[in-house]
């Protein structure tokens, strides 16, 4: 009989936990939900970017339950992988001390860009898309098997 293997546990950090950490943690846990828990915090906590919740939704995940949560909720936590989404984060939080393997990937920040309801809603499709790419060729099984 197959051991269940115990899934391993991801933090996705980001500045404001709004946008981009919080779309890695929706998109790894659909994706590859079977192998891995997700979290997601930022250094300066705000709230989850209604733009965000829209690009996930309209490929079948919602995160409108989720909520922004601070880098220090997490510091008694265990993870074998800290992730740090943007420039920043890796910058004002470089080492997170429950972490077994440190990665770092930045992606622009979609809600720094201005223009109408769907230009801003097409660089945060974009930018979901590339993280969907990363976290898949990323945390993929056959990357696992590699080492990551």
């Amino acid at each position: 009989m197959k051991q269940m293997m115990e899934k391993q546990k991801v933090l996705f950090i980001c500045t404001h936990n709004s946008s981009r950490s919080q779309m890695a943690e929706g998109l790894l846990l659909a994706l590859y939900g079977d192998r891995f828990e997700a979290y997601s915090a930022g250094t300066q906590p705000s709230e989850v970017n209604p733009y965000a919740i829209k690009a996930m939704s309209e490929i079948g995940i919602d995160i409108s339950h989720y909520r922004s949560k601070s880098v220090r909720e997490f510091r008694d936590m265990k993870f074998d992988y800290v992730v740090t989404v943007c420039d920043n984060a890796k910058e004002t939080c470089p080492f997170f001390p429950g972490g077994k393997k440190y990665l770092h990937r930045g992606f622009i920040d979609p809600a720094d860009f201005e223009g109408t309801e769907e230009e801003r809603l097409r660089v945060f499709r974009r930018v979901r898309d590339e993280i969907k790419e990363w976290i898949e060729k990323t945390f993929g099984e056959e990357q696992l098997s590699n080492g990551v």
